[in-house]
């Protein structure tokens, strides 16, 4: 439910909303939820001074009840 939940909201911020793709991963310290988009829209996922990000990391959290949620923004320039 929160892949879903994050991918329609990112999806929402981006123009190449077709490659908006949330992944789900179990780690020792929690659930991770990474999201990867196309690189002319990783400014607007992030935001000015990260706001955006911020602002979809406590939805998130909010939507989470209590779990450890992580939400990480993969720069996809990088990940080559």
């Amino acid at each position: 439910m929160l892949e879903e939940a994050l991918e329609h909201l990112v999806k929402g911020i981006v123009d190449h909303d077709g490659e908006v793709v949330v992944r789900h991963k179990d780690g020792r310290r929690g659930e991770m939820l990474e999201v990867r988009v196309h690189p002319d829209d990783l400014g607007r996922v992030i935001g000015r001074s990260g706001r955006t990000a911020s602002a979809l990391r406590e939805v998130i959290k909010a939507l989470a009840a209590g779990r450890n949620v992580r939400v990480d923004i993969v720069d996809t320039d990088r990940a080559r």
